[in-house]
């Protein structure tokens, strides 16, 4: 079986770890007998000038090979901010000769999308004129954030009607997609797995001295620095933290990149906890396990999540996690031997930390959860719906 995978969430040489929850996936199908995968993954384009915020998308390598796959690169035009129920089609005009060259040598069976707008639109565009079906994939804020634009909610639902198949990564993101009249026959839920190769439990005392940490209460959270990840809540609940439970030693790591990056450092300083937050930045998604094990508690207030990896990484570590119960989180922490879920406000995430730092955990036991929830269980079920679709 032959697959064109077509994303704008796909790993580059400018960030590495940019929708690494669909290489991992699709890495993971490649690996499965009879499989064969190219990636399409358009960035916008920029000129070649080292001038203004997007200047990087400028020096994406046209193409790469990650991970044994090829991947492409092709340029697509779209005005920033405006013009929103356009990128569909901007982004199909704009890719559809690259597809055609890279059909010559590779004549895929099936189109596999991922991110429903306007990848997704692009995406059935592309497959009425190959004529080849399309299976697209819902990760979360396509659905649950751009279905309350009147004329992308159009868009939404015309581009899950022509699809011939849809994947989405929790029961809630299924009902919300229903809720666009979609019929739930026409929708598989195949949840994101974890790597528990990379991400497994080893001694928080080795992590810790890897990291040069403190031996000290520590908390951790993971994700871009940008505004719906909740970072200042987890923050100003840090402040709480330390000022009123006697846990005046204890520290809290961010991991991430984004536009709140200064702001939220602002807010550190603001709060006086200098010495006891630190803003990390990016880390390699192969040093992260070290992270997870090194904390004593992950910590995520993110107002809405697909299926979100980083959970399901601290897990698989056997760190416990305090998380909102949005979306698909609850369908991971399913009893509080794995984690706490919290309301998204500062005095209940206060409370679940302070509870979960105090808690006696079973980490091992909480690795061992994670086990069978792998990559390969995720491909297996994914080449499912494709044969079901050819077929």
């Amino acid at each position: 079986m032959k697959v064109l995978v077509f994303t704008t969430l796909y790993p580059n040489n400018i960030w590495p770890n940019h929708g690494v929850f669909i290489k991992e996936r699709m890495t993971h199908f490649a690996a499965l007998p009879g499989n064969e995968i190219k990636v399409i993954a358009p960035v916008p384009y920029y000129p070649p000038i080292k001038l203004g915020a997007r200047q990087h998308y400028s020096q994406i390598a046209k193409h790469q090979v990650i991970d044994g796959i090829g991947v492409y690169h092709p340029r697509f035009y779209m005005t920033p901010k405006i013009g929103m129920s356009l990128y569909g089609l901007m982004m199909y005009y704009s890719v559809v000769k690259s597809v055609e060259r890279l059909r010559e040598t590779f004549d895929f069976d099936l189109i596999d999308a991922h991110y429903i707008y306007p990848d997704g639109l692009a995406a059935v565009l592309l497959g009425k004129h190959f004529k080849k079906p399309v299976v697209l994939s819902a990760r979360g804020s396509d659905i649950n954030q751009f279905a309350h634009f009147p004329m992308i909610r159009k868009l939404l639902r015309y581009t899950l009607s022509k699809a011939d198949h849809v994947v989405a990564v929790c029961d809630a993101l299924k009902r919300a997609i229903v809720d666009l009249n979609v019929p739930a026959g026409k929708i598989t839920v195949i949840p994101n797995g974890v790597d528990v190769d990379k991400f497994s439990h080893v001694p928080q005392e080795l992590a810790r001295r890897k990291l040069k940490l403190p031996d000290q209460k520590i908390i951790l959270s993971v994700g871009s620095l940008i505004p719906r990840k909740g970072h200042d809540l987890v923050i100003k609940a840090f402040k709480k933290l330390v000022t009123k439970n006697g846990n005046v030693n204890a520290r809290l790591y961010i991991i991430g990149e984004g536009e709140a990056g200064k702001p939220l450092q602002q807010l550190v300083h603001s709060l006086e906890l200098r010495d006891r937050v630190k803003l990390v930045g990016g880390v390699p998604h192969s040093d992260l396990k070290f992270w997870y094990n090194a904390a004593d508690l992950f910590c995520l207030a993110s107002s809405r999540e697909g299926w979100p990896n980083v959970v399901m990484e601290s897990l698989a570590c056997g760190t416990p996690v305090v998380a909102t119960d949005v979306w698909g989180i609850p369908e991971i922490i399913t009893s509080d031997e794995m984690g706490l879920l919290t309301k998204r406000s500062v005095p209940d995430i206060y409370e679940k930390c302070v509870t979960g730092l105090e808690k006696k955990w079973n980490n091992k036991m909480i690795s061992a959860k994670m086990q069978s929830r792998t990559w390969d269980r995720t491909a297996v079920s994914v080449k499912g719906v494709f044969i079901s679709v050819l077929n």
